[in-house]
């Protein structure tokens, strides 16, 4: 490598249903106002494209609104979440909207993007990141990255389905054109679409003729809730050996320190107990990219009480553990958990949790609980799946995109972790 190629690498690194309708329509009116900017002060940026033109904005604008909330209707994660990520996660991330207007200017799609530095070294093992520590001492920036991210700051992304035909294929061939000359504007050195589910594949594999590479990121998991009870989860599913042990854990929970649980929708009035224990769990975990705020869990409540649901474990009356879920169409999504660490450990309140959060999912009609990712290791004995997660990746430098799609694969976190490779449809990851 030259020199004068390691001075510009160096001077570009950055330091750093219908109830369902119905319970939308009626919080509606009362947070538009929150996200929809009536005036051009709104805009950032603004660049010609193949389609049409794309256009950076800090809010959505008033005149578009209907396209912002008729784009991410059908997903799990509406625009509503998206607000509440973008207003309660403000310090971490610089939230911005793509506009993506066609020949006639019109807006055909509005995709949330953000911009954040980020670590690339992340989840390598401790003998790459003490090598590059050394590395690291006369480049203190070496592969900390300034990074735009297309996809949500808190949870899996999504494609904004287009306006017209209601499907994503517009909306894919124009990020396809659209980001490069926004992640220049940004000096970003990476592109990246964060946690797609594979489901998208078809689509967005496109991208590699656009110079992207796609990589999988760490796997969301997830279990078919297509047996009548727990019990006859643990008689079929597991085997004899991890089912003897479940059940010592849990007669441990049923004596005198016997752990029951309540589901609430509005976590407000808990929040003061539960974000402590949230606090507790994030300080353990080894890979870390959001951190909630107490706004981010009471406004899902607030905004949207029809899908979120908070679990509430308790012993002898102290809130001891906490999840928040969201549900849409049959799917219970298990994505942040909250544990009181001086009796987690000793009364197994991750197992219990789970337990607990499955049996009421069998209750209440729900055919598929699907968990965040992390923590694989009671998730391959409770014999869940994987689901995995994509990244697609390129850098706006084509010289530096060359390089950088080679080592890659070295970098992307799912190779180093022991237990992902053991789950039987690892394979899909790539």
């Amino acid at each position: 490598m030259s020199r004068p190629f390691q001075t510009r690498w160096r001077d570009r690194i950055i330091h750093f249903d219908e109830m369902e309708r119905s319970s939308i329509q009626a919080t509606e009116a009362k947070y538009k106002s929150q996200t929809a900017s009536p005036g051009p002060e709104a805009v950032l940026f603004s660049a010609k494209t193949a389609f049409g033109s794309a256009v950076v904005a800090e809010a959505v604008p008033a005149e578009d609104h209907t396209v912002w909330v008729a784009g991410f209707e059908s997903y799990s994660l509406d625009h509503r979440y998206y607000e509440i990520a973008h207003e309660s996660l403000k310090d971490q991330f610089a939230h911005y909207y793509l506009l993506l207007k066609d020949v006639s200017g019109a807006t055909r799609a509005i995709q949330p993007f953000l911009v954040v530095s980020q670590d690339l070294a992340t989840g390598t093992p401790a003998v790459f990141r003490s090598i590059l520590g050394h590395i690291r001492g006369r480049f203190p920036g070496f592969l900390k990255l300034r990074m735009l991210m297309v996809g949500c700051s808190a949870g899996e992304g999504d494609i904004v389905r287009e306006s017209r035909s209601g499907d994503i294929e517009w909306t894919v061939d124009a990020l396809g054109k659209s980001l490069m000359p926004v992640a220049q504007h940004f000096k970003a050195m990476l592109i990246v679409f964060k946690d797609f589910p594979s489901h998208y594949r078809p689509s967005l594999d496109r991208l590699g003729t656009s110079g992207y590479k796609r990589i999988p990121s760490m796997p969301a998991t997830k279990l078919c809730l297509d047996f009548p009870d727990f019990e006859a989860f643990l008689k079929t599913r597991v085997s004899y050996s991890i089912r003897k042990n479940l059940r010592r854990k849990f007669r441990k929970t049923e004596g005198d320190h016997r752990t029951g649980f309540e589901v609430v929708t509005d976590l407000t009035p808990y929040i003061d107990e539960v974000y402590p224990l949230y606090r507790q769990t994030l300080d353990r975990s080894q890979l870390k990219f959001e951190e909630l705020t107490k706004s981010y869990l009471c406004e899902l409540g607030r905004r949207m009480p029809e899908r979120a649901k908070f679990f509430i474990w308790r012993q002898e009356g102290k809130i001891v553990a906490f999840a928040s879920t969201i549900i849409h169409n049959g799917v219970l999504r298990d994505n942040y958990i909250g544990l009181d660490y001086s009796v987690a450990l000793a009364y197994h309140l991750y197992f219990v949790t789970l337990r607990d959060t499955i049996v009421w999912a069998l209750q209440n009609q729900i055919h598929t609980y699907h968990s965040a990712p992390l923590n694989y290791d009671p998730k391959y004995h409770f014999r869940m799946e994987l689901e995995p997660l994509d990244l697609y990746v390129r850098a706006p430098n084509g010289l530096f995109n060359q390089l950088f799609k080679r080592i890659l694969p070295l970098l992307e976190p799912t190779r180093y972790d022991p237990i992902v490779p053991k789950f039987p449809n690892a394979s899909e990851l790539w």
